[in-house]
């Protein structure tokens, strides 16, 4: 009964759904608290509407490093050129973005529309020695690529560490 929530399968005669849970940790707290109460109430709980914010699109990242450079890989289906604000600090990339999404289907006895929207922000911490006026970013096919090279010192600067063994 206790695990009762991580069975991915059923609870309580409902179908639930894995799903990936924002990174923001205020949404997590939210997802936790409605959880106490569904378990409590025997119901799904949803108090001002909060559970539906939760679900915000967070994009998935990967980081890949070489002696020359970075490479940030970003999926963002559905996101256009103009919906994405890409900034850099020295320290810091910052990736904002919006998407947007609208359906509509009409038949001889129905009319559906759906629209969807969701903000995004992800922001990483980026080393000493990059060159930001020679940042590259392209989108295709709906993933972000960002190339940040590095500066040739920092390029240069490569520490070999000894391993010890006994």
């Amino acid at each position: 009964m206790a695990h009762e929530h991580f069975n991915p399968m059923k609870r309580k005669g409902q179908q639930l759904a894995a799903r990936r849970e924002p990174e923001n940790p205020f949404f997590a707290l939210q997802h936790r608290m409605n959880r106490m109460f569904d378990d409590f109430l025997g119901e799904p709980f949803d108090l001002f509407g909060i559970r539906e914010q939760a679900n915000v699109f967070m994009p998935p990242m990967n980081l890949s490093e070489t002696e020359k450079e970075i490479i940030v890989t970003a999926d963002l289906p559905g996101v256009e050129e103009k919906d994405l604000d890409i900034s850099v600090t020295k320290d810091e990339l910052t990736i904002k973005g919006e998407k947007k999404s609208e359906s509509e289907e009409k038949g001889k006895d129905f009319y559906r529309m759906e629209r969807s929207y969701g903000t995004f922000t992800r922001t990483i911490a980026l080393p000493k020695g990059i060159d930001e006026s020679k940042i590259n970013a392209e989108l295709k096919k709906g993933v972000l690529k960002l190339t940040i090279p590095k500066t040739a010192e920092a390029a240069a600067e490569k520490k070999k560490i000894q391993i010890k063994s006994e």
